[in-house]
């Protein structure tokens, strides 16, 4: 949807349901999300476990943030709520592209497009929108509440939720009433720009029986990083600068989109909900900067962009066969994601690493079509074309029973096409991708995974106050491959080259930019089931097959059966389970013991001469406890030891490509807790906090190579040598991270309330990577983590005061108030783009995410 429709949508929007006010009787708001006891202190209702249950009820680690905690705290997207979960860390390198993590169940490096699943599930109310390469950023607006379920759920969530669950609940249409609402905010940015947003959300009754709910958002987040002026030169006389792209701010975000729901009471106990989600977010520049440039800037030499547009169409059905629950739950999900970025990083560090060679265009073949060197600097146009389709029938028996069932099956199947074109300006014809003049290099895939489970729980009171639970889950994946990567071919005969008699195609050289003889087009199949490679090497004249998937020039990942080619696959098939007691010695107080398990499924590495990965499991031994006492004070928490059998992990490798492989085993222990206190009328003090602790438990090799023994120093420095050794700690995740917030609310005069509010969040440091040394291009052995840096610890602060009067509401905020540097992410563009650090060689730069600077504003808005 273009931008400049926008703003007409969302007045048409809050102008429509102004008018259809007093028809409806505006006095007579419908009821948001249900909630019992004293919300302020999060005693709401979830359905964590599949049924409506009291928080205090569930005997899981569960985080809620209720209607009312999202609107006080001002959560909007992705980062904001994620501060507010502490076991929650993640790496983006920009908005929309985020893995997460929970409970340190991290290897770093994950979400490459054709890497593994993640390993934590996203679910937008009853449909999972888990994807590979980033998380969506959903809009969080009008919202019932956000629920993060810590630990394996695979009984009940099934393959990509092994470490958690993150559960996003829409508010539903009802016919209860008529309501509406809308809300703008003006912000500005230290070293940066001016934001702001504006959203609002209408519920109509349309009859005793039907109700719509529609909400609209638009959002601008203000840019804080400088692009500033520079030159990077090459080895031949070869430079480029950037002086046509010098701008300050340039990594703004534009977030704009809308839900429209349609709720329906078939009859007394069935009811259906028709609903449609849609977000477009466009993004501009880069989101890491580089230190040794400046605070907050950064050298760009191309455009870069990620423009995300999804939309989610979903079903559910709800309602009574005799006196058991029935639940369907379907949903189709279009996602499509257009990137650039600048690949130059990759050049400067080749160039260095082949400095005694004439450098990166004198020792390959960059050269455009008269032969002449061209600057070998590469930008990257990417996509990715997300469907996915998820269905789910499930049954439940009465809650009240002492014996209880929950039970289902669930499919899904998602594709994704993937495009990735590493683009070299001027770079000739017959040393690109052929059809493809200006390509280096191309991935041309298509990626599909299938899931199929049936599923159950049952819950045994064994005496009023003394529960058994036990649930498994029997899995199956189907997940498969095919397309093209890498290099061109020169199609040209050595004979018509005038390099001799071969008078066959693809035999005159130079064979492409990099002069590479078997990657790419040199391994597309031919009509003879042989590679083209080994078809000239057998005397043939070879004929390619056509590309499997368009817009590639031939097929390299594949295999070929009875002369046909068909995708690569991994499959595989087992159970999970879940056992849990649980014990409430007295009225507000729960003891749990839970014994897990959640996997994440195997897949194709996209390198066809890597072999596949398999799966990999969490097993999960946690004890917890829930306490809620005298209506004022809640506090619950976890102690969990987890056990993570042959983690994936994927890194970029030699000539900077993704490789997924598994690890060793490791394992992870820890303490979360969560408290909300409610001492006196008005005052509310909460926070939740989390401590980490995850190691390897063997050695993790260089080289996932069974017939090299995993050894440090070896002979001539060939063998599989030690990456990271036994206790290594995992990545990412910090071992401490803590938030809290402290509000004051008090009655000034009838109707106004002023309030005073404060966030502290703390985030120890963490590592960025979990190898320890790499084996890069030319032999060079690096240390990432020495090199790229640790995540440094962090501590920000928020504040806000604000005053409700009636039905309006206005605040001024201030936050990240003391300009914190807060790294959520560090990264390199390539496997050898290393900086320099503590004696090793430098061949590049090292880029850091931060948290927005402190940021200053004003917000109002208004309920009918």
């Amino acid at each position: 949807m273009p931008r400049k429709n926008i703003a007409p949508m969302i007045a048409a929007l809050l102008g429509s349901s102004m008018l259809a006010g007093p028809a409806l009787g505006q006095t007579q708001p419908a009821p948001q999300a249900a909630a019992t006891g004293n919300e302020a202190i999060g005693d709401i209702i979830v359905t964590a476990q599949k049924r409506e249950e009291t928080l205090q009820n569930v005997p899981i680690s569960v985080q809620a943030l209720g209607t009312q905690k999202l609107e006080q705290m001002n959560v909007s997207n992705f980062n904001d709520y994620t501060k507010l979960l502490p076991s929650v860390a993640f790496q983006t390198a920009t908005p929309g592209t985020a893995t997460v993590y929970i409970r340190g169940v991290a290897s770093g490096g994950d979400g490459n497009h054709s890497g593994s699943l993640p390993s934590v599930g996203f679910y937008l109310d009853e449909q999972p929108i888990t994807t590979i390469g980033g998380t969506l950023d959903v809009h969080i607006y009008d919202i019932a509440r956000i629920e993060a379920l810590s630990g394996p759920q695979g009984t009940l969530y099934g393959a990509s939720s092994e470490a958690g669950t993150v559960r996003i609940i829409t508010n539903k249409p009802s016919t209860a009433g008529f309501e509406g609402g809308f809300d703008v905010e003006g912000n500005t940015v230290r070293k940066g720009g001016q934001g702001g947003k504006v959203e609002g959300f209408v519920n109509v009754p349309l009859t005793e029986r039907i109700a719509v709910r529609a909400v609209g958002f638009y959002e601008h987040d203000a840019g804080y990083i400088d692009n500033v002026a520079a030159t990077r030169n090459f080895i031949g006389g070869l430079s480029i600068n950037n002086a046509r792209l010098v701008k300050k701010d340039i990594n703004d975000v534009d977030t704009y989109g809308g839900r429209l729901a349609l709720g329906i009471d078939l009859s007394d106990d069935w009811t259906a909900t028709a609903s449609v989600f849609g977000q477009e977010q466009k993004s501009h520049g880069s989101f890491g900067y580089d230190a040794s440039i400046g605070d907050l800037k950064v050298a760009r030499f191309f455009p870069e962009f990620n423009k995300d547009k999804w939309y989610q169409a979903a079903l559910t059905v709800q309602g009574k066969i005799g006196s058991w629950d029935l639940t369907y739950a379907g949903a189709y999900m279009d996602r499509r994601r257009h990137s650039a970025s600048d690949y130059t990083d990759y050049a400067e560090a080749y160039d260095a690493l082949y400095a005694d060679y004439g450098g990166l265009a004198g020792y390959f073949y960059y050269q455009d079509n008269a032969g002449n060197n061209v600057v070998p600097v590469q930008h990257i146009i990417g996509s990715d074309h997300f469907k996915r389709i998820s269905q789910e029938l499930r049954v439940s028996s009465p809650a009240e029973e002492p014996f209880r069932v929950v039970g289902g099956i669930f499919y899904q199947r998602q594709s994704n096409l993937i495009h990735q074109d590493y683009q070299i300006d001027k770079l000739g014809a017959a040393v690109s991708v052929n059809g493809l003049p200006g390509t280096l290099w191309l991935t041309q895939q298509k990626r599909v995974d299938r899931d199929y489970a049936i599923f159950g729980e049952a819950s045994w009171d064994i005496t009023p106050r003394l529960t058994l639970t036990g649930g498994l889950r029997g899995y199956k994946f189907d997940n498969t491959l095919i397309g093209f990567f890498g290099f061109g071919r020169n199609p040209a005969s050595a004979f018509s080259a005038g390099e001799g008699a071969d008078t066959r195609p693809f035999t005159a050289t130079p064979f492409n930019a990099a002069g590479s003889s078997r990657t790419g087009v040199a391994g597309c199949y031919t009509t003879t089931g042989k590679t083209l490679r080994n078809a000239l090497a057998a005397g043939e004249t070879p004929t390619l097959l056509p590309a499997a998937v368009a817009g590639g020039p031939c097929t390299d990942l594949a295999d070929v059966v009875n002369g046909k080619l068909v995708p690569k696959r991994t499959k595989d098939d087992g159970f999970l389970y879940r056992v849990n007691l649980n014990w409430k010695p007295a009225d507000g107080k729960l003891l749990y013991a839970t014994w897990s398990k959640g996997f994440r499924p195997g897949g194709i590495n996209r390198r066809a001469t890597i072999a596949p990965y398999a799966p990999d499991f969490l097993i999960n031994y946690e004890v917890g406890f829930k306490t809620t006492w005298g209506n004022t004070l809640r506090w619950n928490g976890a102690f969990f030891w987890q056990d993570w059998k042959k983690f994936q992990f994927s890194f970029l490798g030699q000539n900077s490509f993704t490789e997924i492989h598994n690890g060793p085993n490791a394992r992870i222990k820890g303490i979360e807790t969560d408290f909300a206190w409610n001492p006196v009328t008005g005052l509310t003090l909460s926070g939740s906090a989390a401590y980490t602790d995850g190691k390897i438990r063997k050695n993790l090799c260089l080289f996932d190579d069974p017939t090299f023994a995993c050894t440090q120093p070896g002979p001539g420095g060939e063998d599989n040598r030690i990456s990271s050794p036994k206790g290594t700690r995992l990545p990412v995740t910090p071992r401490f991270k803590m938030s809290a917030t402290g509000r004051y609310e008090f009655q000034a005069a009838p109707d106004v309330k002023p309030y005073l509010q404060a966030t502290v969040t703390h985030s120890s440091s963490a590592a960025s990577d979990i190898r320890e040394s790499v084996n890069g291009s030319a032999g060079v052995i690096f240390n990432p983590r020495l090199q790229l840096g640790n995540l440094p610890a962090w501590t920000t602060a928020d504040f806000a005061v604000g005053v409700k009067w009636k039905q309006f509401t206005a605040e001024a905020f201030i936050q990240n108030a003391f300009d914190e540097r807060a790294q959520i992410t560090r990264f390199v563009q390539c496997g050898s783009c290393y900086p320099a650090a503590g004696g090793f060689p430098g061949f590049g730069r090292a880029y850091a995410v931060v948290q927005t600077p402190r940021t200053i504003g004003i917000r109002a808005g208004y309920r009918f």
